[in-house]
Formats: structure tokens, C-alpha cells, sequence
């Protein structure tokens, strides 16, 4: 009885393994990289259906591997010639990329600060043109 117990326990401790590396981001190397390789062949098939250029989803999905976009924009395109579909226009914008709010944080610090800078000096210029005395024309 002790036995069995024991190994229910056990055996479901051991089947949380997998959900608990992935939480706390000890995800396998392999698994991680079949997945991705997965997603950018779908990203890229998506891409070809709504006729954006490879180029473009290159640039775009910069975080996903080129190989497997390209893989997925090419059958994407055979099946489309094969089938004489239509390309679809997108309805949303592009989503961003991971770390991208980071970077979109410091680009808004970037212009805050340049545009705190350029008031500062309009108004250092304003001051010396006030504070200068106006030649009178006779």
C-alpha cells in the first residue's frame, strides 16, 4: 500500500518536470530550437499568404530563424501557385518583436531628452534676444 503511494507520488512529481523547467525557463536547447524553427515556418507561410516580401518578414520576425521563414514562404508560394490563391492583405500591423519595449522605453528617452535639450536652448536664445537692446531706426 506504502508502495503504491509512493510511486503515484512519484510518477506525478516526475510529470511536473517538464512544466516546471519551462516556468522557470530551463527549457532543452533541442526542443527550444524545433519550436522556433516551427514557428518561423508558419510565420513565414503567413507572410507569403499576405504578400508581404521575404525580405520584409526577415526584418520583421527578426527573432526567428531565416532559414525557416524562407522554408515556409517557399511552400506557402508553391501551394499558392498550385492552387491559384489570392494573396490576402494583412488587417493589423506587424506585432514586436521580443524586447522591443525596452528598446521603445530608451527611444522615448532619447527624444524626451533631445526634446528637453532643444527647448532649453529656444529659450537660452529667446532670454539673449530680450536682453539685447533694439537698435532705434531715426
Amino acid at each position: 500500500m506504502i508502495k503504491r503511494i509512493f510511486l503515484i507520488l512519484a510518477v506525478l512529481g516526475l510529470s511536473a518536470c517538464d512544466q516546471v523547467s519551462q516556468k522557470l525557463g530551463l527549457e532543452d536547447p533541442a526542443k527550444k530550437e524545433a519550436k522556433a524553427e516551427q514557428e518561423a515556418k508558419a510565420v513565414g507561410s503567413a507572410c507569403r499568404q499576405s504578400g508581404r516580401a521575404i525580405e520584409d518578414c526577415y526584418s520583421i520576425y527578426s527573432w526567428l530563424p531565416k532559414a525557416g521563414i524562407y522554408t515556409g514562404w517557399r511552400e506557402m508560394d508553391e501551394y499558392m501557385r498550385e492552387n491559384k490563391l489570392e494573396t490576402i492583405a494583412p488587417q493589423l500591423p506587424p506585432p514586436e518583436g521580443p524586447g522591443s519595449k525596452k528598446k521603445k522605453k530608451a527611444q522615448e528617452a532619447a527624444s524626451e531628452s533631445e526634446t528637453k535639450a532643444e527647448s532649453k536652448t529656444e529659450a537660452k536664445t529667446e532670454a539673449k534676444a530680450e536682453s539685447e537692446p533694439k537698435a532705434e531706426k531715426h
